[in-house]
């Protein structure tokens, strides 16, 4: 496949989008990414990939609160929280990702 082609089936939405930007090498207007972003990147992903984790509980949370707080307002998204068993937004979460709205 070109890279032209690539990009017309390359879609900018979901979760995976940026990850098969990364591999490609391109970003979503078409420009290479350049090489010591690529490199710094792979090299922190590693480091990452290699971190013993502390539970899928606590990570799922960490990321609902991380994406949640992107699209869900903060009342609304505490509450979801405790509905399903989670622990409810905490006070720096709050402050970090409400206090700009």
């Amino acid at each position: 496949m070109t890279t032209e082609t690539n990009l017309e089936n390359q879609t900018t939405t979901g979760a995976d989008a940026i990850d098969i930007a990364i591999a490609q090498g391109i970003d979503f207007d078409g420009s290479p990414i350049p090489p010591a972003k690529l490199e710094l990147y792979s090299h922190v992903m590693g480091l990452e990939g290699n971190r013993q984790r502390s539970g899928v509980s606590n990570t799922m949370r960490s990321r609902i609160v991380r994406i949640g707080a992107k699209h869900i307002p903060q009342a609304e998204l505490d509450q979801k929280l405790v509905d399903a068993g989670f622990a409810p937004l905490k006070e720096k979460e709050i402050a970090f990702y409400y206090s700009g709205k």
